[in-house]
């Protein structure tokens, strides 16, 4: 008789562990069965929360739960990116990761919230926005090579503009600039609004600026547009050469979106995750939405996980050494 209790529990714990080993495979094949948070690290009505609403209304059709944005902004992005970083790995937390978030935090600061390196479980690649070099409508430069020349003769009385520093446009300026070989005085302002105002004035030389921010100034002619800071061509503004084919290839500085579930998330799940992504990309009235935010959506061999795992970890790398060359202390 006690053998055959023995036997029973032995039947039991058994059967208990092979149900346990399937129950996160099985909790993952039904996902998603409730709404899917997408963290922006940003404030409400911005260029990349725009985004983030066009691609999760389209996901949350696509996977039949609904998919919504929630803005957490703070910290250059790290509130938002933590957030994420410390939820629950279960599929229904996930973020719109950008330059801010997963590049920049870890060159700026000496103790990032979280590695974005590690701490995240990658889902795909959507997009890069670039950012275009515009200058006072009056500056004596209408190519990049003539900016360039320009700026190497007259570096002591210029300045550059940005959002802030650490900003994306600060740091776009300072890698065109370490590319060039200049050092020119930089003038942080509370955002991209002030900047442009002074560059319309005339009181500072030149900004770096996302394109779909710039383009209003440019068509009105009240600033200067030189090059877009990219790699290809922005469909807002295709007349405008790029940086790399006006002869200054290591230059590209665009801002960059992609999705990120916290680490340890199931294969499973990343990978309906991204398929979701795909189509979303792909469905035509989405892309032509992403398409007047200035972006430029990445070719399918782009669009893995794989792909954006590595595509990180090269990005820290190279941002690395503009933010050293422009003189930011981490803090």
């Amino acid at each position: 008789m006690m053998r055959m209790v023995s036997t029973a529990a032995a039947a039991c714990m058994l059967s208990s562990a092979v149900m346990a080993q399937e129950a996160p495979s099985a909790t993952a094949n039904s996902w998603p069965q409730q709404p899917v948070k997408v963290v922006v690290a940003a404030a409400a009505g911005g260029p990349i929360d725009v985004f983030g609403r066009v691609m999760a209304e389209r996901m949350g059709q696509l996977l039949g739960q609904q998919v919504y944005v929630e803005n957490v902004p703070g910290a250059g992005g790290m509130v938002g990116g933590q957030s994420v970083a410390r939820a629950k790995p279960d599929g229904y937390s996930a973020i719109l990761g950008t330059i801010a978030t997963h590049t920049h935090s870890q060159n700026l600061y000496k103790a990032p919230l979280y590695n974005s390196a590690t701490d995240f479980a990658p889902v795909g690649l959507i997009a890069e926005i670039p950012l275009v070099l515009i200058t006072r409508k009056d500056l004596p430069a209408d190519s990049l090579k003539d900016f360039a020349a320009y700026a190497k003769a007259n570096a002591a009385k210029m300045n550059y503009g940005s959002a802030g520093t650490g900003s994306a446009t600060h740091l776009g300026c300072a890698l065109l600039n370490n590319a060039i070989g200049v050092n020119i005085q930089h003038v942080p302002y509370r955002g991209t609004a002030p900047a442009m105002q002074d560059l319309i004035a005339g009181r500072i030389d030149y900004l770096c600026e996302i394109v779909v921010t710039a383009k209003p100034q440019i068509d009105a002619g009240t600033v200067k547009a030189i090059a877009t800071l990219s790699g290809t061509r922005s469909s807002v503004l295709p007349n405008l050469p790029t940086a790399k084919e006006s002869g200054f290839p290591n230059t590209e500085a665009d801002t960059w979106a992609g999705l990120f579930f916290p680490k340890g998330t199931s294969p499973v799940i990343v990978e309906k995750m991204n398929a979701a992504m795909i189509k979303a990309m792909e469905t035509p009235d989405v892309k032509a939405k992403l398409e007047t935010l200035g972006a430029t959506i990445v070719v399918p061999g782009r669009r893995t996980p794989a792909y954006l795992a590595q595509f990180v970890k090269d990005d820290i790398v190279k941002w690395a050494v503009p933010v050293k060359a422009s003189g930011i202390q981490p803090e």
